[in-house]
């Protein structure tokens, strides 16, 4: 008997909320990046996590990207 392994493939951010999501500092609606791993603000540069599929909309979680 073989072990078999199981892929889930990760979902992306539902587009309906990808609509309505904006960075909490700058109010600028955020885009998907990092293979749809994080959400990133094109005006102040914030990228916030998703973890577990949930996008981190906190300003103290975010990393500043160029």
């Amino acid at each position: 008997m073989r072990n078999h392994r199981v892929y889930i493939a990760r979902m992306p951010v539902d587009a309906e909320l990808l609509e309505i999501l904006a960075c909490p500092a700058c109010k600028t609606p955020v885009t998907l990046v990092k293979q749809g791993a994080a959400l990133k603000c094109a005006s102040c540069h914030r990228v916030y996590p998703i973890k577990d599929d949930i996008p981190v909309m906190l300003i103290d979680e975010a990393t500043v990207e160029p």
